[in-house]
């Protein structure tokens, strides 16, 4: 039984094409379900921007992607979070796991066969809540074909159970915590390296106009202490960095170096604990990545006088 793929998409053509390009070169994909859900129109929305949403349709219309496709279209826009929620719940309906794509995901030609053979392998593990395609701070030398265990949960490409997505609570009423327990909002930061916590009190506090589902995810997960299953290097590079896409401010952080999109995973651990070396390693890139990044910003407002 391989796992349904979700993929959602909304008003880029040419990144829909690249992404179900890459899709369909995949070892396993004629083999595979292909669910597509295309979000619609906002309202008073341009005619430059339904065009694009037309011709979206057309591509993911214009040949059989996978074994079986099922195209649903909204005549509404529901938003980045709300189409993703939706749309899972959607094919939970019918289906115990799922993998799910966004539309600037390019996947390497053995990330089907990696999301299978994972979501087989830790389907009754119980802290196993996600199995990621991505890969932080890819590296060649990295590259030992084989998987390990993380505390942080991904966007960019991955797969879960619905089992495990039946325990996430999107309400997330309870992230008042973060802000009256610093301890805690200092372990959901990965311990000070990232700022987790003011995205989710962002996202909380302006009533969702953020849009973000994986934050919310993210906050779940680590109340259940889950863990992540990851690649040694990434089986997905996302190329929509171009001011076209939703959120476009953490791709500097966590790039993709020398993708190679033939690389593939042949070593899973038996044993359900997290890398701790490479969690570590994670945290010292992410500060200093940071750190660059808020000097080069520093900078650029100092020239522009921008206060």
């Amino acid at each position: 039984m391989l796992a349904p793929i979700a993929l959602f998409v909304y008003n880029r053509p040419d990144h829909t094409q690249k992404t179900l390009w890459a899709l369909s070169k995949n070892h396993l994909a004629n083999q595979s379900s292909l669910y597509i859900f295309s979000d619609g129109p906002k309202a008073n929305e341009q005619d430059s921007n339904l065009e694009k949403i037309k011709k979206v349709r057309e591509v993911i219309k214009s040949q059989k992607w996978c074994g079986k496709v099922q195209i649903i279209e909204s005549k509404k826009n529901k938003g980045l979070a709300n189409s993703i929620i939706s749309g899972i719940n959607q094919v939970f309906q019918e289906h115990k796991s799922i993998i799910v794509l966004e539309d600037d995901l390019e996947t390497s030609s053995s990330f089907l066969t990696y999301m299978n053979k994972a979501l087989n392998k830790y389907v009754n593990e119980n802290k196993v809540f996600q199995i990621s395609g991505f890969n932080f701070f890819s590296n060649k030398e990295d590259q030992n074909k084989e998987a390990y265990f993380l505390p942080l949960t991904t966007t960019w490409g991955w797969a879960t159970w619905k089992s495990k997505w039946e325990k996430i609570d999107f309400e997330c009423a309870d992230y008042v915590d973060l802000v009256e327990n610093k301890n805690l909002a200092f372990r959901f930061n990965m311990n000070g390296s990232y700022g987790y916590s003011n995205m989710l009190i962002r996202q909380m506090k302006t009533n969702g106009r953020f849009d973000s589902w994986g934050i919310r995810y993210y906050w779940s997960v680590f109340k259940f202490n889950g863990l992540i299953l990851y690649p040694d290097y990434s089986l997905v590079t996302n190329f929509g960095w171009d001011g076209t896409g939703k959120h476009n401010d953490s791709y500097s952080l966590f790039p993709v170096q020398d993708w190679d999109k033939n690389y593939h995973v042949e070593r899973y651990p038996d044993v359900i604990e997290m890398d701790s070396i490479r969690y570590n390693r994670i945290q010292k890139e992410t500060k200093k990545q940071l750190s660059l990044k808020n000097r080069i910003i520093s900078k650029i407002k100092r020239t522009l006088k921008i206060n």
